[in-house]
This record gives C-alpha cells, structure tokens and sequence, in this order.
C-alpha cells in the first residue's frame, strides 16, 4: 500500500487502483480498507479510480496514541484528497466511514465532492440523550469498551454474528468473511480503536448533515443490528437537503459485503445518475 504523511506525522496507508472518475471508500470500526474489497473490484472493472485508505490506528495506517478523533480523520481525510490533487470525488461512508465522510463535508465543505453516499451509517448521532431518546444508551459502550480492553480478540470473533447477521436465518455464516473481520480488526491499534467507540458512539453530526450540499444517496438495513435504522438513516435523509434514502428489507449492517451484488449495483446507478 501508498502512504502519505499528515501533519502530526502519522502515516496514512491507501490503495489507489484503475483510472477514470474518483470513489474514495471510508470504513467502519475496527475495520480497514480490505473491508471495501467487493466495491474495490466492481468499481476498477467499470471504470472508476476507486481510492481507500486505512483509517489512522487501523489496518496499515500509523497506530497514534493521541489524535484518534473524528475531527482528526477528517483532516486525514482532507490530507489524503488534497496531496493526490483529487476532484469530482464521490465519497462513500460505511458505518462510522460515514461519519468520517459526514464530518469532512461540514468542515472542509464540497468543492472537490461530486456525490455522497452513507452506507449504515453511525450520523446523526448513536448515544441516547434528551435529545435523542432513541438512541442507544451509554452502558451498550461502555460494554464495548470494556470488551475491547479485556478481550478484543474475542470480541472481535463474536461481533461478526450480529454484524452480518449470522444468527438470521436468511444468511449463511462464512467463516472466511468471520476471519477476515478478525484479521483487519486486529491489525489495528487496540488505543485508536478504544479511543474510536467514543468517536462512532458520542460524535453528533447533525450540523455536518445539514451543510451537505451535493446529492447524497444514504442506504441502511432495516434489520441493522449495529446501526437501528431508526435513529440514524431516517433521521439523516430529513438532515441533507438533496438525498435519497434507500432502505433494504432484511439486511444487516455488513451488507456491503453479504450483500454486495445489490449494493454495488445501486450505488453505480446513483454515481452514473
């Protein structure tokens, strides 16, 4: 994989594949960018540069103690479309990519964003509060958290059944995508990834979905078990002025890859509107 260095000096590593218009891929908690492999290769096959990079403190990216916070990957992610010089980027967020993507349009606006896509996203915000009394209350983190530091391997191994939703009846258990999770999980670095719960969790990214400005597709789950549909992609679609919300009945949260087929063919109708 590439790197470039950003301004704290930390390493973010990317893959850079095939040529045509831009589609940057943000991944969720704890993953990498070999969670995007699907898209990846569709995308290369039809055309399109298709860029993902590593989140820093996960899969190949410098392991920082400090800066594992949401403003920080946006300006990763800033760094990274500037110092390859990239417009007309459609970006695509899954999970708390999508916040990652979320919060990058609200602070360094859309200039260089032709389109963006929110894939089971963490946006507005997860946590359960006055405000959002539909959210998902402080003790479901704080046992993440503590798994995490007790066993993140173990952790990692049985968050894959409700991640793709392996204890339904309409998938199929793999054990090459259960291991595969593992793997790019514990690549990671076990401090940016505690620190990052917080991040996914507590981060409200209302006012980032309200400076949206570029048509904005934002696809969920209505059987997540990670992301409730109620309480981000519903909300979110009444946030961004010009999107379109498409939900999918009986899928889970790693739909992007037990479903990528549907997925992939959706959002290459939404690129090519």
């Amino acid at each position: 994989m590439k790197t470039i260095q950003v301004k704290d000096g930390s390493k973010i590593a990317y893959k850079d594949f095939g040529k045509g218009q831009t589609i940057l891929f943000s991944h969720g908690w704890p993953l990498s960018s070999d969670a995007w492999d699907a898209q990846m290769l569709f995308f290369g096959q039809q055309g399109f540069r298709v860029i993902a990079h590593d989140r820093r403190s996960h899969g190949n990216s410098s392991q920082t103690w400090e800066g594992n916070d949401m403003d920080t990957y946006a300006e990763d992610l800033s760094s990274l479309i500037e110092q390859l010089d990239l417009n007309d980027v459609v970006l695509v967020g899954h999970s708390t990519g999508g916040g990652e993507v979320a919060r990058y349009i609200g602070t360094y606006g859309s200039a260089r964003v032709s389109k963006a896509v929110l894939i089971g996203a963490v946006p507005p915000v997860m946590l359960q509060s006055e405000n959002n009394p539909g959210g998902l209350p402080m003790e479901v983190f704080d046992g993440i958290r503590a798994a995490v530091e007790k066993d993140r391997s173990q952790f990692y191994k049985d968050l894959t059944t409700p991640f793709f939703n392996y204890n339904r009846s309409s998938e199929t258990p793999s054990d090459g995508v259960r291991e595969s999770f593992w793997l790019q999980g514990m690549k990671g670095g076990i401090k940016g990834q505690y620190d990052c719960i917080k991040q996914f969790s507590e981060v409200d990214f209302t006012d980032d979905l309200k400076k949206i400005d570029v048509p904005t597709l934002i696809m969920h789950g209505d059987d997540d078990q990670i992301v409730p549909l109620a309480d981000s992609a519903i909300l979110s679609a009444q946030l961004v002025k010009d999107s379109q919300l498409k939900v999918y009945a009986g899928f889970g949260h790693g739909m992007t890859i037990t479903q990528a087929g549907t997925i992939n063919e959706d959002l290459l109708r939404f690129i090519e509107e």
